[in-house]
């Protein structure tokens, strides 16, 4: 049995030539939203952009895709050229896909398609302006907006992601310092989420998830007011929470 094409007279049929004239061009792009816990408050990194569109307005960082790279190098070169972090500072941060954007009208330059990130990490040094950015700064989410393109949008996703993963993963970790202590991590729980939670309770839940943390050995580390030194902790091994920690019914950021 022949396992070739056939035209009606008998000979073989020629498959069509791929003539990428015929499609549309369109661009990829990557914006990147990088969260991190500043003085008991959520903060987002923004920059204010240099060039039009949107000239003057703050945006996420991010930028096109190179011919010649992923999309995840590009989120960790353009977040290294428009903020002034160091290479060594980007090449080591946890990012993770948060969605694809490809609403025909969301770029007014051509049609973009974009890959967002979302990075959870501790405090970083203040960053500074660079590429097509005039400048770059650490904002409190609850005043971010409004942002260009679509980028309120892309952080309003990137903040419910990251608090539902707070429910049953441990990744309140990557927001802490190397070392910390429960009360450190509680921050994180409450300042993402935007609740106060029961301090011994939220202490129980968290000492009775196998893997969640681990001890450190010395002495307790003072912070603060006339409480008794606080017992530090690094993260575990768990890469889940069994059983979850949920919000409090009807929080949402």
């Amino acid at each position: 049995m022949s396992t070739a094409s056939e035209d009606p007279a008998g000979g073989d049929a020629a498959a069509p030539e791929y003539d990428p004239r015929a499609f549309p061009p369109f661009a990829v792009t990557v914006d990147l939203a990088v969260l991190t816990v500043r003085a008991s408050r959520l903060h987002v990194l923004l920059v204010r952009r240099g060039e039009d569109p949107y000239r003057g307005a703050w945006a996420l960082p991010g930028g096109f895709v190179r011919p010649d790279e992923s999309a995840g190098l590009a989120a960790r070169r353009e977040l290294a050229e428009e903020t002034g972090l160091s290479t060594s500072t980007v090449r080591h941060l946890r990012l993770e896909q948060l969605r694809t954007y490809s609403e025909p009208d969301r770029d007014p330059r051509m049609r973009v398609v974009s890959v967002a990130y979302a990075a959870l990490l501790p405090d970083l040094p203040e960053p500074r302006g660079g590429g097509d950015a005039a400048h770059a700064r650490w904002t409190p989410r609850e005043s971010a907006a409004p942002l260009a393109f679509d980028h309120d949008r892309i952080l309003a996703d990137a903040h419910e992601r990251v608090s539902a993963k707070l429910e049953y993963t441990c990744i309140a970790t990557d927001f802490c310092p190397a070392e910390f202590t429960l009360g450190e991590l509680r921050q994180v729980y409450e300042t993402v989420w935007g609740v106060e939670l029961d301090r011994p309770n939220f202490r129980r839940k968290v000492l009775a998830t196998p893997g969640f943390v681990e001890a450190v050995e010395g002495p307790p580390r003072r912070t603060g007011g006339r409480g008794k030194p606080a017992a530090l902790y690094r993260a575990g091994t768990a890469s889940a929470l069994h059983p979850p920690l949920l919000r409090p019914e009807g929080r949402r950021p």
